[in-house]
């Protein structure tokens, strides 16, 4: 008797280990944001499960208890709570009663990742590389022709950064032509164009963006930020245009560029117009971020409130423990209100402006997510500049919705709410 008594209590002590959880707060509480993204991502590719609780103490993460996860946490550094199971269903009746703007998501799937950048060392750092570097999730780096002979249909994630989309090599010919990293820049890209058959780089750019447009609205995922925002679309919109001058292709571009362009074509932006002037580094009148350059004290940009409930996707991409954030510049910062397409979710505003710094849609079956900005905790990064070690910012509210964006697509579909 005395034996099958001890097994019994074994087996009720084994029943309720297993049903423990853990809790990933990512509050204030939280020791390492950045890395409770990864811890998330490695659970989810080693193939375990995880509940995402929307505007619940930040947006915290919950899971089935393991000795492997609680010591993976403890290796990198990342706070977490051991609850009973009972208190996790606690956690999820809260956030899924009706009246409170929280809910609960859940991610199955880790996505396979992509990042589209050109080989060999850059002269500028990009802070989704190093986002994901540091949070150690696992991406591969594409090219020109990787994206040209269909190999994005291997990812469900797609990042773009610091790209030039026009062909015009960032419009960096007047200050860094003779610069060694451009002149390797201009003739790699050239090269390329020639491999894959174009007759000039800003051909071979059209299209890749028409490619990256196809893999998108095949339902792809796709992040930018910086230039790749407002170039990818231009390029879009001006297919079949000449708007490279003769330093960039060597022909004359079409002045009357302006009047031809076909936003039809492009994912958010609409009405713009393009700067011509090849000495002139803005592409577009899209980027209003400039003007802020000597002024950080008074910039900051606050994020959007979303239903929980009825609107989950862009309240996944924008869960943080702050509101309001501090801004950051880059070549392309900020996007004009005005020439923002009616269908694209507006994210995050500059308060009392028309500066828009966070905005998503929708492309036939896919997504796309822009973040205005070069680097979240480096105000103005220059090209040059040393990398930013994010083991001093490892609770950066900015490089938090980098990381919202590659969970994203692990979130399991929820039935629309009648």
């Amino acid at each position: 008797m005395i034996k099958y008594f001890v097994i019994i209590i074994f087996i009720i002590f084994s029943s309720t280990a297993y049903s423990q959880k853990i809790l990933i707060p990512m509050d204030l509480s939280q020791t390492d944001h950045l890395k409770a993204y990864g811890i998330t991502y490695w659970h989810l590719n080693n193939g375990g499960n995880a509940e995402w609780l929307l505007n619940y103490r930040g947006g915290s993460f919950m899971f089935d208890y393991t000795d492997n996860l609680a010591t993976e946490c403890r290796i990198r550094g990342v706070f977490f709570e051991r609850i009973s199971n009972s208190s996790g269903e606690s956690i999820l009746e809260e956030v899924r009663r009706e009246g409170v703007n929280m809910d609960a998501i859940k991610l199955e799937k880790a996505p396979k990742v992509a990042v589209y950048a050109p080989p060999g060392v850059q002269p500028w750092d990009d802070a989704v590389r190093m986002a994901m570097e540091y949070a150690e999730v696992k991406h591969d780096i594409i090219w020109d022709e990787e994206v040209l002979t269909d190999k994005l249909k291997d990812y469900d994630w797609l990042h773009l950064h610091h790209e030039d989309f026009t062909g015009q090599h960032g419009k960096f010919w007047v200050s860094y032509r003779n610069a060694p990293w451009y002149i390797q820049q201009v003739s790699l890209s050239e090269s390329m164009a020639k491999k894959m058959g174009y007759a000039d780089v800003c051909a071979l750019k059209k299209a890749v963006a028409e490619k990256i447009k196809q893999y998108v609205a095949g339902g792809g995922f796709l992040f930018a930020m910086c230039t790749a925002t407002d170039s990818f679309d231009i390029a879009l919109a001006a297919a079949g245009v000449d708007i490279c001058d003769a330093m960039f292709d060597g022909t004359p571009a079409d002045y009357n560029a302006n009047n031809k362009l076909n936003y039809v074509h492009t994912f958010a932006f609409e009405n713009f117009k393009l700067i011509m002037d090849p000495t002139e580094v803005e592409f577009s009148n899209i980027d209003v971020g400039a003007q802020n350059i000597n002024n950080p004290d008074a910039d900051y940009f606050t994020l959007f409130d979303f239903s929980a409930k009825y609107d989950p996707v862009p309240t996944m991409l924008t869960q943080c423990h702050v509101n309001v954030l501090k801004g950051f510049l880059g070549q392309t910062t900020a996007f004009d209100k005005q020439f923002i397409k009616n269908s694209v979710t507006i994210l995050a505003l500059k308060d009392g402006s028309s500066e828009v710094r966070y905005i998503h849609g929708n492309v036939g079956r896919g997504t796309f997510t822009w973040y205005g900005g070069h680097d979240p905790e480096d105000y103005v990064h220059r090209i040059g500049d040393p990398p930013t070690d994010l083991n001093l910012f490892k609770n950066s509210p900015g490089y938090r919705l980098i990381l919202n964006n590659i969970l994203f697509p692990a979130a399991k579909k929820k039935k629309q709410k009648t």
